[in-house]
């Protein structure tokens, strides 16, 4: 390194250690000058690490640029645009677009160029017109790539610099200790200018892993992080990273070089552009996921993913056993960091992350429920060549249309019950387009795809949707006005601050899901109460040990509570927010 600034001197002493954990003390001498210069002229002044990203005001959305389209021609990003501004205005504040490049199967995430917009959808200024109003969250699709990219067509051709952008196998070479999160071959035969060879492919033979032991292929993606940060993205989400790393012989996820990489990159963020929030996104058992915020120095946010399946189950058990225990296990996230939670999104339920967590008939009871409510069960290849359920592909809605005991009439009041319980955790709320819009199972995508994931990937006719939120009654319209109602309370709370205190409570009645949030100042506390059942509960306010010298209410009806010592009697899947400070 013969760089002798004290800017220079001050990131060799942050890279270096991390890039020579990666690849070796003189791969990373030779590295560091290239990473530097590439850097150099997009350095920011600001040198502290921002410890506030968010605070209880943030709310984000999930969704496709196509989920709402209109027939009029408009294109689909400028139409999603046009109703975020007119419903959603007031109630999120970031919105996470799925991939939006040109791609060539799994709905975008399989990447063919990563800085260009898919022209279906619109362009750069389309994007840039929603992150003017919406903190903007850009999937960084980073394990794998189209094989229909310009990348992979030079490593078929045998041309650089693709041509050394991709893992060769030997398809002799035993892999049997892989992790894999699907049940189609590791290996994809390719036909090349220099004969046949086989690829290292973790999710489809259409989406092709990159080859991050050589180098350029950092460099190739942190000019994509720069290009992204650029376009104002304020959250960079790392897809499918915890297999970004390959060594033969052992599980290929989760290595110690994807951890370095994971802070190498964060540590890039922080000297760009010290608000932009790294996510990491790891479909796998709860300790496993828990690793990705390193030692406060990975990612700034992590899914909470055990929630999903767990708060599912006990909804349909009407009990809180289980989501109790996963609670009380789970520590707060580390100072500079928060959980992101969320119940639906574009993919299934994963069922990996409840590995552990859930008692094996309650666990078949869920499967076999999922089913009976139209549900598919995708599956992936263990270690012995068996196969085991991954996730759970149906639209949370309709999960939620009744109980392990059948369908019933509480499928809006359950529902909504869901999405309460999900916003007043520690963590950032994340609702899934689909989940405010109670949309319903997708059979004919599915039949249109030939693929599970379709079921909830619905594209909204802009007018059919605004004709069904105008009309009360429908159920569209009573899950979006009263989650936006909510979602408007909860953002004014400073107890459901991201990183607020959490503890779990212990009513006697198995039936009731109840914690309490403090806000850091100490000032506000929150008992949130939830009936998981569909028969009503009695909750004892002398359990709470409610201090008689405050005023409390509820902040989700709004009423005051007139003797801490009385019953309160809790509708099915009915949540109160017991507060003594309020607006």
């Amino acid at each position: 390194m013969t760089l002798s600034t004290h800017q220079a001197k001050q990131f060799s002493w942050k890279i270096q250690p991390l890039l020579s954990k990666i690849y070796g003390k003189e791969t990373t001498d030779k590295l560091l000058d290239k990473l530097y210069s590439l850097l150099e002229e997009h350095f920011a002044d600001q040198k502290e690490e921002n410890l506030n990203k968010w605070s209880e005001n943030n709310i984000l959305l999930i969704s496709y640029g196509d989920s709402i389209c209109s027939q009029t021609g408009e294109k689909p990003l400028v139409t999603l645009n046009n109703f975020l501004r007119k419903y959603l205005q007031d109630t999120i504040t970031g919105i996470h677009i799925l991939p939006f490049f040109p791609y060539s199967s799994d709905d975008g995430f399989a990447v063919i160029d990563y800085l260009a917009i898919n022209p279906e959808l619109g362009d750069w200024e389309d994007v840039s017109a929603i992150a003017e109003k919406f903190n903007l969250m850009v999937d960084l699709v980073i394990n794998h790539i189209s094989s229909q990219s310009i990348w992979f067509e030079q490593f078929k051709q045998c041309q650089p610099p693709g041509s050394n952008y991709f893992i060769e196998v030997d398809p002799a070479t035993d892999l049997s200790e892989v992790v894999r999160p699907r049940n189609s071959p590791l290996l994809a035969k390719v036909e090349t200018d220099k004969g046949t060879k086989y690829v290292w492919a973790t999710f489809s033979h259409d989406q092709i892993d990159l080859n991050f032991a050589n180098p350029d292929v950092l460099l190739e993606f942190i000019k994509i992080i720069l290009f992204y940060v650029h376009k104002g993205a304020k959250y960079i989400r790392l897809d499918a990273v915890g297999y970004l790393w390959k060594q033969i012989d052992t599980p290929c996820i989760h290595l110690n070089e994807t951890h370095a990489m994971i802070r190498l990159i964060r540590e890039i963020l922080q000297m760009v552009n010290a608000d932009v929030a790294l996510i990491t996104e790891t479909n796998v058992p709860n300790r496993e996921n828990l690793s990705y915020f390193g030692n406060r120095d990975e990612a700034h946010m992590i899914y909470n993913f055990s929630l999903p399946p767990l708060l599912l189950n006990a909804l349909l058990q009407g009990k809180s056993e289980h989501l109790k225990t996963w609670m009380m296990s789970m520590p707060p996230a580390p100072v500079g960091c928060a959980y992101l939670n969320f119940i639906a999104s574009h993919d299934g339920i994963g069922v990996r992350p409840a590995e552990g967590l859930l008692a094996e008939k309650e666990y078949q009871q869920l499967l076999k429920t999922m089913q009976n409510f139209g549900g598919k069960i995708s599956m992936r290849k263990k270690a012995d060549g068996s196969e085991s359920p991954y996730e759970i592909n149906i639209s949370l809605f309709d999960a939620l249309k009744g109980t392990v005991k059948g369908e019933d009439q509480w499928q809006v009041e359950r529902f909504i019950c869901s999405q309460t319980i999900m916003m007043a955790i520690e963590g950032i709320p994340a609702f899934y387009i689909h989940s405010l819009l109670a949309t319903a199972n997708g059979y004919k995508n599915v039949a249109k795809t030939g693929r599970n994931r379709s079921i909830n990937r619905h594209q909204w006719d802009v007018d059919k949707l605004e004709q069904l939120l105008a009309e009360q009654n429908s159920p569209q319209a009573k899950v979006y006005q009263e989650l936006c109602r909510r979602i408007k309370i909860r953002r004014c709370q400073p107890a459901f601050h991201p990183n607020a205190t959490q503890y779990t409570l212990h009513p006697m009645n198995k039936a009731l899901f109840a914690f309490w949030r403090q806000s850091r100042e100490r000032d506000q506390s929150i008992f949130c109460i939830n009936n998981l059942s569909d028969r009503s509960q009695k909750l004892r306010l002398s359990d709470l040990n409610l201090i008689c010298t405050d005023p409390w209410c509820d902040l989700i009806s709004g009423g005051l509570i007139e003797d801490i010592h009385d019953k309160v009697i809790l509708k099915p899947y009915q949540s109160v927010w017991i507060t003594n400070k309020y607006g």
